[in-house]
């Protein structure tokens, strides 16, 4: 009986087995990892916490003993995707590359993550933004952290590529923040259209590749003084 014990890990006391016992953050993450899954896959409503408990190999009492509700448990789940999300981006960028590089850098560490974490992309990106407050207030607050560096990787970008052009620092103060907002907001839909390969969408690379050759000639254009004048609307 102990030798088939040993086999699965288990310690044999007496000739009697006993599991080993699972740090309390390992156990933690691995329900984390079941709640994004069931999360992202059925939704807040219809994900319960014995389907949770189940899918992280534990009793549901002991779920609740670690992250007490279900409220709790999402909202942990939140905060990690995000954490992760953010953490990528940061990560991806070639700090001491020129400056279309670290955004080059930066939008493929986002579809890189994204890609490869659907799950966490979809809690984020859909089941937490419907939900209401205080779970949409989660994501807004990623979101803004995400604007944030990528509105200093434009800046940099912009005075890097005008080569101390005034009309560059001009573009700095006023424009940047909402070229950022609309980058990110654009990453976000191309990463659920890239998640999606069986509908024909592109893979990680194509899509960062995609949004950076948008991006950059557009940024071109401005800081050459072509911009699109609303008086042609007539």
């Amino acid at each position: 009986m102990c030798a088939g014990a040993r086999s699965k890990g288990a310690a044999c006391v007496g000739g009697a087995t006993r599991s080993k016992r699972v740090p309390r953050a390992v156990r933690e993450q691995q329900m984390l990892d079941a709640g994004v899954r069931a999360f992202a896959r059925s939704g807040y409503q219809n994900a319960s916490m014995d389907d949770i408990a189940e899918l992280a190999g534990v009793s549901k009492p002991l779920v609740y003993l670690y992250l007490h509700s279900k409220e709790e448990l999402f909202t942990a789940c939140i905060r990690r995707e995000a954490a992760a999300l953010v953490t990528a981006v940061r990560a991806a960028v070639e700090r001491d590359a020129p400056a279309d590089r670290q955004l080059w850098s930066g939008l493929s560490g986002f579809f890189a993550h994204t890609a490869e974490h659907p799950d966490g992309w979809r809690l984020l990106h859909t089941q937490a933004r419907t939900r209401g407050q205080p779970y949409a207030l989660e994501v807004a607050a990623m979101r803004a952290e995400i604007v944030e560096f990528v509105k200093q990787l434009i800046g940099a970008a912009a005075r890097e590529r005008a080569g101390g052009v005034p009309r560059a620092r001009g573009l700095a103060d006023t424009e940047v923040s909402g070229l950022a907002h609309a980058l990110v907001g654009a990453a976000e839909s191309l990463a659920d259209w890239a998640g999606d390969r069986k509908a024909g969408g592109p893979s990680a690379k194509e899509a960062a590749a995609t949004l950076m050759n948008f991006a950059w000639a557009g940024l071109g254009n401005l800081l050459r003084g072509e911009r699109w004048p609303p008086e042609r609307t007539g």
